[in-house]
């Protein structure tokens, strides 16, 4: 689980915006990317985003 405090200073690398804890996910509530989370490390990387409607399972 990603730390609260954590979650509140992260931001979307691409458009520097708040993020969301979503689905085990972290949402850009701009862009809608959603970056993944490995082992409770967040994957800010925009090459690891999913876009909004892709749906990688």
């Amino acid at each position: 689980m990603i730390n609260k405090e954590l979650l509140e200073i992260l931001a979307c690398p691409l458009c520097k915006t708040a993020v969301v804890l979503k689905e085990e996910k972290i949402v850009c509530t701009k862009c809608g990317r959603r970056y993944p989370v490995k082992d409770d490390i967040p994957i800010m990387l925009v090459e690891e985003a999913e876009l909004p409607g892709d749906k990688k399972e």
